[in-house]
């Protein structure tokens, strides 16, 4: 079964008892997040009654991040705006309010928006040839606070700040290391052992499972409040980075292939 689109779509089938596996499928844009597979994200999560569900990817891709070919360049800071600010948050809130464990199978790279939506999972076991990064500074943009958290939460503000203001992409041992995923399994092995670990969570106890993914959310989100003057702060910071030659010239170069020439503009 699929839901759907004329571009991207989500892949959805059962690999073992009490578990759901979604699968990112766009084919020759190495996963990338588009309308239709973000919208399909927030829609079909909470019509699942599995006991556990895995987030995956096709062939050697997990999800290169955002559709830029999709942005249009006369209309760049609209596009991105709207893509970022409703399809790609529904989504990234879909996956993070689920109340059922969610495992991430990096089955290749994970960037950018693939990143954070890996990020918003439960648990993440990669692939050996996995490369995880967050190329926003080479794109011209400033990633959401919201985002941020989940990284800072995550792997701590010292490697935040690397992953961010480096941009470079890491391999999967260094992403163990930092704590980025809790398992790496062989290139070949990793559809069965994130169905393995799938099964092992849905053999728990469903009504605790629910209730301490509860509680570990409450708990984080309450040590993660920002006052309103600053969160309104940040959001702007990201609003105007929308509409900087900076970001044109990132997406630009994306497209291109080639290294970004930016004048702080």
């Amino acid at each position: 079964m699929s839901c759907a689109s004329s571009t991207g779509r989500l892949l959805v089938d059962e690999p073992a008892p009490h578990v759901t596996r979604l699968t990112i499928s766009h084919h020759g844009k190495r996963g990338a997040l588009d309308q239709a597979i973000l919208d399909a994200v927030a829609a079909t999560l909470p019509r699942l009654d599995a006991r556990c569900v895995i987030l995956t990817g096709e062939g050697d891709t997990f999800s290169a991040g955002y559709d830029l070919a999709a942005l249009r360049e006369e209309a760049l800071p609209v596009d991105a705006e709207r893509l970022v600010a409703h399809p790609f948050a529904a989504a990234i809130d879909a996956v993070a309010t689920h109340p059922r464990p969610i495992v991430a199978a990096l089955n290749g790279s994970a960037i950018g928006g693939g990143l954070e939506l890996a990020i918003a999972c439960d648990l993440r076991i990669a692939s050996a040839a996995a490369r995880l990064g967050m190329p926003p500074a080479k794109l011209g943009l400033v990633y959401s606070h919201t985002g941020i958290r989940k990284f800072i939460e995550t792997i701590g503000a010292p490697r935040t700040r690397e992953l961010f203001l480096v941009g470079d992409a890491i391999d999967a041992d260094t992403a163990l290391g930092w704590g980025l995923v809790n398992a790496v399994a062989p290139a070949g092995d990793l559809a069965a052992a994130a169905v393995d670990l799938a099964r092992r969570i849905a053999a728990n106890a469903p009504l605790a499972q629910r209730g301490n993914k509860r509680v570990i959310t409450a708990v984080l989100d309450e040590a993660a409040a920002i006052a309103p003057a600053i969160e309104r702060e940040l959001l702007a910071l990201r609003e105007a980075s929308f509409a900087t030659e900076d970001f044109r010239e990132g997406v630009r170069a994306f497209e291109e292939k080639r290294d970004p020439e930016f004048t702080g503009r």
